[in-house]
């Protein structure tokens, strides 16, 4: 199992809970964070904005659904079609147990 977290605009939150939704990933967690990238902030006059407000999608995967989730997620967090400054950042790191803790199970 691996686990995805999707930093991505809050304005495009709700499309790519809707692609991940109809690709079949309907357990996610979305959490709101705040940050920055390479950019190190946007700058608006004279006003420097160092944190900029995201959301945080976590989305346990199979190993063999990595290529399409991603893409999944790619495709609807793009302002762009090529992308710009902020669209976010994926991170895979692997699951090495799960539990549902309403059966007391341990998921595969």
């Amino acid at each position: 199992m691996l686990m995805i977290r999707a930093i991505i605009r809050p304005d495009k939150s709700s499309k790519v809970l809707k692609a991940l939704f109809e690709a079949g990933y309907v357990a996610v967690t979305k959490i709101p964070v705040v940050g920055r990238g390479k950019q190190r902030g946007i700058k608006i006059g004279d006003v420097t904005y160092d944190e900029l407000p995201k959301e945080m999608l976590l989305i346990v995967i199979k190993d063999e659904d990595k290529d399409f989730a991603v893409t999944t997620i790619m495709e609807a967090a793009r302002t762009e079609p090529k992308g710009a400054f902020g669209d976010g950042k994926i991170f895979i790191t692997p699951v090495e147990e799960a539990y549902t803790i309403s059966r007391g199970t341990k998921e595969l």
